[in-house]
């Protein structure tokens, strides 16, 4: 069993990283690393083949066979005091073990002719979360972010996507042209669209298009819609949260798969 390096300093060069990464909701776009709280993420992303390049526990983590066995499978491991672990968190309750994961050294292209959801300018992190582990469980392969969209493996998001984000094809900062790429039809919805989501076949594969929690989906790509629909609301509310409304889409172009 390797033995960890024991941090005692606040000071210490990794912390100070750590500390930015935590709360810089892009800074992982400078070291391409991405900081994950919490054992559930760490699982989920060794589940799906990713490295961890850095585990960083408590002394209570390390003393727990469990979460030790996590940190033994990180390139490094680091143990620190309650006190020190605290700040590298946006938690009340900090997690007892973090990584951080290794990004791409390239950024992820536009796969052509995928199911694909596409997130114009949306800003909460938590919608954002929500949308990808929507996309994760109704088999959607890829998530193409626009510019002005919350940063995908930001820790709000990527703790609000609670493992979807190892299940996806991740791409980000796209202008609208990028979508071209795609070769699929770009599917938004809208309360006045003519036909309801239901009402007729969806294109198999598509790209659903979820735009601005307060603005929705931009003019200029309404226009390269192939189609709207209208999700029914016979309660007569005037809208849906963006989370809800993707859930609801993706689940019934699931559906339609069979």
């Amino acid at each position: 069993m390797r033995e960890p390096v024991r941090i005692t300093s606040r000071e210490n060069p990794l912390l100070a990283q750590l500390r930015r990464l935590a709360h810089e909701p892009a800074g992982y776009r400078k070291t391409g690393q991405a900081w994950l709280e919490g054992d559930h993420l760490l699982r989920a992303a060794l589940t799906r083949g990713r490295a961890l390049t850095q585990v960083v526990l408590t002394e209570a983590a390390w003393a727990d066979p469990s979460l030790r066995e996590i940190a033994q499978r990180a390139a490094r491991i680091a143990v620190v005091s309650d006190a020190l672990m605290k700040p590298l968190s946006t938690l009340e309750s900090p997690a007892p073990i973090a990584a951080l994961l290794a990004l791409p050294a390239e950024a992820p292209a536009v796969l052509a002719g995928v199911p694909t959801v596409v997130l114009d300018r949306l800003q909460d992190a938590g919608n954002v979360g929500s949308v990808l582990r929507s996309a994760a469980a109704l088999g959607i392969a890829q998530v193409v972010a626009l510019s002005g969209t919350a940063a995908l493996w930001s820790p709000k998001v990527v703790r609000a996507g609670m493992g979807a984000h190892f299940a996806l094809h991740l791409v980000e900062q796209q202008r609208e042209e990028a979508l071209d790429a795609l070769g699929v039809p770009l599917i938004a919805t809208s309360s006045h669209a003519p036909r309801s989501l239901a009402e007729a076949p969806l294109p198999d594969p598509c790209a659903f298009v979820f735009g601005h929690e307060g603005r929705g989906v931009a003019a200029s790509l309404l226009t390269r819609c192939a189609e709207t629909r209208r999700i029914p609301q016979p309660g007569g509310e005037e809208s849906l949260n963006v989370a809800a409304a993707a859930a609801i889409c993706l689940y019934e172009a699931a559906r339609q798969r069979g």
